[in-house]
């Protein structure tokens, strides 16, 4: 505990040019849905609107979507709303559902996958703020919140996987081969 004589700096002074940030992934046309790979990803809080200090993003992931294993320099925290998923930490998996969140420290190997029939929903917070612009960047834009990426044969593919490992370093992401 802090000694109660330690003097702390004030905190500075309210910044009126931030605005308060509210949204609604399920009204179409207010957020970007992207597509990625057969999981659909809404960028509800872009780090724009936190001067970087994170993101947030709602995820739908169908049975047997997610991404492949992968490590970034920064935290991740899931928070799984319905479903679940597989999660795989250094190797290790362990199965997360509706109500539970797990938070990835960053550099660490993972992945998640839904292992289960049913879709999942996931709230995806990033801290530091950058993911959300990997995603715009590599994935498509679709409808909604849940509907799905176009499928990608095997040239399309091939041609979106050189695509995303090209973009990872910028965006401080190693893409892993998987297990």
């Amino acid at each position: 505990m802090p000694d109660p004589q330690t003097q702390y700096p004030p905190l500075p002074p309210d910044d009126l040019n931030r605005t308060l940030t509210s949204a609604n992934p399920d009204h179409e046309g207010k957020l970007p849905h992207i597509g990625l790979v057969g999981d659909t990803y809404t960028i509800t809080v872009d780090g724009d609107d936190t001067n970087g200090r994170f993101c947030v993003v709602d995820m739908h992931i169908p049975a047997g979507g997610g991404p492949g294993p992968h490590r970034h320099d920064f935290e991740e925290t899931f928070i799984v709303l319905d479903g679940e998923i597989e999660a795989t930490f250094r190797g290790k998996k362990s199965v997360v559902g509706a109500g539970e969140t797990v938070n990835i420290p960053a550099n660490a190997p993972h992945q998640f996958h839904n292992a289960s029939a049913n879709p999942a929903r996931l709230i995806c917070i990033c801290s530091p703020a950058g993911q959300e612009k990997f995603f715009l960047e590599v994935g498509v834009p679709v409808a909604t919140r849940t509907t799905a990426p176009p499928k990608l044969d095997d040239k399309e593919m091939a041609a979106f996987l050189e695509k995303a490992k090209a973009l990872a370093p910028k965006y401080h992401t190693e893409l892993l081969k998987e297990a």
